[in-house]
């Protein structure tokens, strides 16, 4: 829940400060930006911090070889991603690039539902819940990559 918490108070704070005079964020476009920005920053950020980041390798299907390697490479992209939506030259590739991103971590989030795994302590979210908060994320980021 906190990365869509992220997703929409980091949106609604940006477009705020559009309305108060910040001509970068004047419109809801630049604030979706910012929003998932800061999403994915949350979220790039637990591959590599202590238990969360445990959590994350946990959640990699086990066909899948070497999770940790995975787990890092994909906070990588996730925060690297999250700059570039910063940059408006660069914001619809990230967009586009995090947007497949996403659908191709989905698989570890069904895999960590099916085997009842936790996360920071309490149990997955649920895969109908999860998979209605990812149409949400990967529709943010193709509004971004195909939006004004």
């Amino acid at each position: 829940m906190a990365p869509l918490i992220a997703l929409v108070l980091g949106t609604a704070l940006a477009r705020l400060a559009g309305l108060a005079g910040i001509s970068a964020l004047d419109g809801w476009h630049p604030a979706l930006r910012v929003g998932l920005a800061l999403m994915f920053v949350l979220t790039g950020v637990a591959h590599f911090a202590g238990q969360r980041r445990a959590d994350l390798i946990a959640m990699v299907p086990p066909r899948l070889p070497r999770p940790d390697l995975l787990v890092t490479l994909t906070g990588v992209l996730e925060l690297a991603g999250a700059v570039g939506l910063l940059i408006p030259a660069t914001a619809r590739l990230a967009a586009a690039g995090l947007g497949l991103l996403m659908l191709a971590m989905f698989p570890a989030n069904v895999s960590a539902a099916r085997r009842s795994l936790t996360f920071a302590g309490r149990p997955v979210t649920p895969l109908g819940q999860r998979t209605a908060l990812q149409i949400v994320f990967v529709a943010t980021a193709a509004v971004i990559s195909f939006g004004p």
